[in-house]
């Protein structure tokens, strides 16, 4: 029961890693606010966790949106000791010269934009009570480009260079901001794209929500911006 008592917003809620990071909190004594685009998805996942939470339909592509909800469940369950911005997505098979300028604003919105919008909400209140955990997530394969995966890659690249700079600023304010950078989750879509691999090397949401829980405990209190490689065999 590490996070008894305490609110910890997840973004992406309704998603298969989001779902999973929902439910590890809720077993560890969080009162969960899940944050998702659709309501009725998010409202399914909260209906089926034990304890305290609540779903909260967002679009965190938009700061005004995303402060709003902050602020409704600081009113409901108190202010966020912990955010996991989990929201994001996945695109590939473009060859860099060829995508669309709105493809790439896509991409950019959906893993860097939706990632500003809710530390823009929820970092002013952490530094005024001197501590909070936040964690992000990268991806393993953007730590270098890719055939194919421009915009996906420069999106997660961002969003591992904020992570570090949001470390850096917060540190001294008692707040540790951290990412994760998985390799390929295993989730039924993946399955479906890639039916003759070997899904047994690939990490499970509920593995990668385990070390998102860990990096949100008062064991790491002392890791600062790292980008933490959760690859499993693959």
């Amino acid at each position: 029961m590490r996070f008894k008592a305490k609110t910890v917003i997840v973004t992406g809620a309704a998603g298969n890693l989001g779902s999973a990071v929902a439910r590890r909190f809720a077993e560890e004594g969080a009162s969960v606010a899940l944050f998702g685009h659709k309501l009725e998805k998010v409202q399914a996942v909260a209906a089926a966790l034990d304890g305290d939470h609540a779903a909260f339909a967002v679009d965190l592509t938009d700061r005004d949106a995303t402060k709003q909800a902050v602020e409704a469940a600081s009113r409901q369950f108190g202010p966020p000791a912990v955010l996991c911005a989990i929201a994001g997505g996945f695109d590939m098979g473009t060859p860099v010269h060829e995508v669309p300028a709105e493809s790439w604003q896509k991409m950019m919105d959906l893993n860097l934009g939706t990632l500003l919008s809710v530390l823009a909400a929820v970092t002013p209140g952490m530094i005024e009570r001197g501590n909070g955990k936040i964690v992000t997530v990268g991806a393993n394969g953007a730590k270098a480009g890719g055939k194919t995966m421009g915009p996906y890659a420069a999106s997660k690249s961002a969003v591992m260079r904020v992570t570090e700079s949001a470390s850096a600023e917060l540190k001294s304010h008692g707040i540790n901001v951290n990412s994760v950078l998985p390799s390929i989750i295993d989730t039924p879509e993946n399955r479906e794209a890639m039916p003759k691999a070997d899904s047994s090397k690939w990490v499970t949401p509920e593995s990668l929500a385990g070390v998102i829980a860990f990096l949100c405990s008062d064991d790491a209190k002392d890791i600062h911006g790292a980008l933490l490689p959760v690859t499993g065999l693959s």
